[in-house]
């Protein structure tokens, strides 16, 4: 966990692969308001999930693209310029070096696939 924030962000990967993946006994045991776990590395990839509620941050990754995808819950992404309301079922992808901030005003469970060697607390300005 970051010292400056708040939040749960387990980077190790969960399941090896043809592991079966447990999403409910993950949030079953989630006790955290932002929660980050890495489950399984798909090539150059990570698919983590993130069981989130309240804000994050403002950041960006240089380097790295985002997707997030909500399974339940809803998630805002702020960007400088507009706002990106995603339901359940519903992903988007930010862009490298864009500024956002996640919010979740109610319990959200998300997947984000994004590179394995990415910082999840991003670049701060």
């Amino acid at each position: 966990m970051d010292k400056k924030y708040e939040y749960n962000q387990q980077m190790n990967i969960k399941y090896d692969h043809h592991e079966l993946v447990d999403v409910p006994q993950i949030i079953k045991e989630c006790t955290d308001k932002w929660f980050n776990q890495s489950l399984t590395k798909v090539n150059d990839s990570m698919v983590r999930i993130g069981i989130v509620e309240g804000e994050y941050h403002w950041h960006k990754h240089d380097d790295d693209d985002e997707f997030f995808f909500v399974l339940s819950g809803k998630l805002i992404i702020e960007l400088e310029d507009k706002v990106i309301e995603l339901n359940p079922n519903q992903g988007t992808t930010i862009s490298k070096g864009v500024m956002h901030r996640p919010i979740a005003s109610e319990k959200t469970v998300m997947l984000m696939v994004e590179t394995a060697s990415i910082d999840p607390i991003g670049v701060v300005e």
